[in-house]
């Protein structure tokens, strides 16, 4: 077979195959590496029959590249619980940031709702928090101690519970998302309201700093994580509502399996709001102010980097990968 008829014959199933490897758009490992033995079967044809021909070197780079991620595929497998957080998840949330961005709006809505609320109502803050809570907060603020309710319980205790309790509130957030994603507003409602008028509460007492200490120590990752959460559960809100051109099943069944995967992500940071709260924010009132301001900001540093600067970070990496077609007839 002469060259041109040879290049004529397979040129389209290359490109196919070289624009399929560069998006990673295959089926499954199997159909990648059904393709990467017929290229390397064409490679082997060429190099008998043209040996100084340029479609030699384009199909080597080709088949160099398909065994690239053949062994990324295989090797990401081994390690899937490492490129879960380091890049499924940062990719996932790139692709449904313009969620967690409302999520947060949401938030810092809600939340203005319950300071405004409790500034223009005295009695707003015994309605949401309780009789008990409030009386129980005055005698701690009066005790010098506006945060002692932190420091009931042993650590482990404290741990323990809280960590479920925050676990719960963010499942919930997110399974509510199955009402259209009103269900999960509602529960951001309710915490946001809570949040602002608890916070005015301290600012009205003359304690907030000591507030802030007290609470955002544990709180920078607990709450950023039920935001999170609740992007989440939005998430599964919209694919009901909005299936596209899937069945409404299919776009379903999509939306909570990315929902569940972004819920999962959270856990670690969960885990880690817990242990502060019950390890280190009942000490916040001996330790030295540099060293809570400290904690409080390389807590959200490191949650805010995770969720909204290192998913752009992941896909500039993965869109900047070059090319390798020189195939020309």
């Amino acid at each position: 077979m002469r060259e041109v008829s040879f290049i004529k014959q397979n040129k389209e199933k290359w490109l196919s195959f070289e624009k399929a490897i560069f998006n990673n758009d295959f089926e499954s490992p199997d159909e990648l590496a059904t393709q990467y033995i017929h290229v390397v079967n064409d490679l082997a044809y060429a190099q008998t029959y043209y040996p100084k021909s340029k479609v030699v070197v384009y199909l080597n780079q080709l088949a160099a590249k398909a065994f690239q991620k053949i062994y990324k595929t295989k090797r990401e497998d081994t390690n899937r619980i490492i490129s879960f957080w380091k890049t499924e998840i940062p990719l996932i949330c790139y692709e449904y940031r313009k969620f967690i961005y409302i999520a947060f709006m949401v938030f810092f809505a809600f939340t203005f709702i319950g300071v405004i609320s409790a500034a223009n109502d005295g009695a707003f803050v015994r309605s949401i928090l309780g009789d008990h809570y409030v009386n129980m907060s005055l005698e701690n603020i009066e005790a010098g101690d506006p945060v002692a309710v932190y420091k009931s319980g042993s650590n482990w205790g404290s741990f323990i519970g809280i960590t479920i309790n925050n676990l719960k509130v963010g499942i919930i957030a997110f399974v509510m998302g199955v009402f259209l994603g009103i269900g999960t507003l509602y529960i951001m409602f309710k915490n946001c309201i809570m949040l602002g008028s608890f916070q005015y509460f301290f600012y009205e007492k003359n304690v907030f700093w000591e507030s802030v200490r007290g609470i955002w120590i544990h709180g920078s990752m607990e709450i950023f994580a039920i935001v999170i959460e609740a992007a989440a559960g939005l998430i599964l809100g919209a694919s009901i509502l909005f299936p596209g051109t899937h069945s409404r099943y299919t776009s379903f069944k999509k939306g909570a399996k990315i929902g569940v995967k972004i819920l999962i992500s959270t856990f670690p940071f969960t885990f880690a709001a817990g242990f502060l709260e019950g390890f280190i924010t009942r000490y916040s009132n001996v330790m030295p102010h540099a060293l809570s301001v400290f904690i409080i900001l390389s807590t959200l540093s490191l949650i805010s980097y995770y969720y909204l600067i290192y998913p752009f970070k992941i896909q500039k990496q993965i869109t900047s990968t070059p090319t390798t077609s020189t195939l020309t007839v």
